[in-house]
């Protein structure tokens, strides 16, 4: 049996694409891709969590499962590994069409699956230390990234509500009564009015 194997990780990327190349390699390949597995779940979700993992389970020694490419099995280094290395302890092959590969159970097979699962990790960790060295740059030129520490929100459960405070205080209402009709604490009230610097009389 060979298998198509299609994985998006949200509703927005289609699945289209991926079964056109698919179906496409296949053709030159003069195959039929004899059942399709389609999911939309992330890369991160456990095996058997997922339609792959129940996949997996019910292919059969030489079977096929071609995927676009391997980063459609797992989004780590581990997950890839333990997919494939699952698929060649069974004799069942594994094949890309991005990456070019036709994994089985030899061991130019589990090499080549190493290092690609290799170099997606490492991928992975640059782009990530890269971000972290950016952040790092700019604070240390002086950039405020986010709020800076200590400073408080703008914004607070009574903005918006100036006018009608402003005439509750005009009729003489207390804080406690304010924060009543408001559903706030009256020291709420006193902050806010502190803040804003609205007029008591």
């Amino acid at each position: 049996m060979i298998y198509g194997y299609i994985r998006v990780s949200t509703d927005k990327q289609t699945v289209e694409n991926q079964r056109f190349e698919i179906s496409q390699y296949c053709k030159r390949q003069e195959i039929v891709v004899n059942k399709w597995i389609e999911e939309t779940i992330s890369g991160t979700k456990k095996i058997e969590d997922r339609r792959l993992g129940i996949l997996l389970k019910r292919m059969k020694k030489s079977d096929i499962l071609i995927c676009s490419e391997l980063s459609r099995l797992g989004r780590n280094l581990l997950m890839i590994m333990g997919v494939l290395n699952e698929c060649m302890n069974r004799d069942i092959q594994v094949w890309t069409i991005k990456d070019n590969y036709r994994l089985g159970s030899d061991i130019n097979s589990k090499v080549l699956a190493f290092a690609f699962g290799l170099s997606s990790e490492i991928e992975r960790n640059l782009i990530s230390q890269r971000t972290k060295e950016a952040l790092a740059r700019k604070k240390a030129e002086g950039i405020i990234l986010g709020r800076p520490i200590g400073r408080k929100s703008s914004k607070t459960k009574l903005t918006g509500q100036e006018k009608k405070i402003q005439e509750l205080l005009d009729r003489k209402v207390s804080y406690s009564a304010i924060g009543r009709i408001l559903n706030v604490h009256r020291l709420t009230v006193s902050s806010f009015v502190k803040a804003r610097k609205l007029p008591l009389d």
